[in-house]
């Protein structure tokens, strides 16, 4: 709630929606931000959202910014396969395929910087955060990085996150 307070601050008008209700974003926004969540769970539903996979489509084809972050990263891309195997299709706006039939924790703090400009700022923009998720495997695109990545004790994590243009996601959650 914290973000969108800040951004709420700074001026920002805000309309909400429910990707589960087959909502999608308003269609005269300039920028769509997808939050954390569990999207494996709810594949199918996601899957046949029509008016939300369209909405986020149309948004990203005019230019909005697009940001997800977590669960929300995991909707922009291709697949989400879920724990049973069963792959449901998502918004296919970043070439990212998420599996849960391998699961793995992964877990901590993090300071990020921005490998190129993205809805996020531009190329260099640092940020402290935190990743949380149990994906076990994931579709890596290094030449389509968003950040690189250390954790709280300096280690270098290496490259996370995707960013196309004006579409940009990864598992870490922003706090600042």
């Amino acid at each position: 709630d914290h973000v969108l307070q800040g951004w709420r601050d700074a001026g920002a008008a805000m309309t909400l929606f429910s990707p589960l209700t087959t909502e999608g974003p308003d269609k005269n926004a300039d920028a769509v931000y997808l939050p954390g969540g569990y999207p494996e769970l709810y594949g199918e539903t996601l899957a046949s959202a029509d008016v939300f996979l369209d909405g986020m489509r149309g948004a990203a084809s005019r230019g909005a910014a697009i940001y997800g972050e977590c669960g929300g990263y995991m909707v922009l891309g291709k697949t989400i396969v879920d724990a049973e195997g069963e792959g449901n299709a998502m918004t296919g706006l970043l070439p990212l395929e998420t599996s849960f039939a391998d699961r793995s924790l992964h877990l901590g703090y993090r300071s990020v910087v921005t490998c190129t400009d993205s809805p996020l700022g531009p190329k260099g923009s640092a940020f402290m955060g935190h990743e949380f998720h149990y994906a076990g495997t994931v579709s890596d695109q290094p030449d389509m990085a968003l950040f690189q990545a250390k954790d709280s004790s300096g280690t270098d994590l290496g490259a996370m996150g995707m960013a196309a243009g004006n579409v940009a996601g990864s598992f870490f959650h922003l706090i600042d």
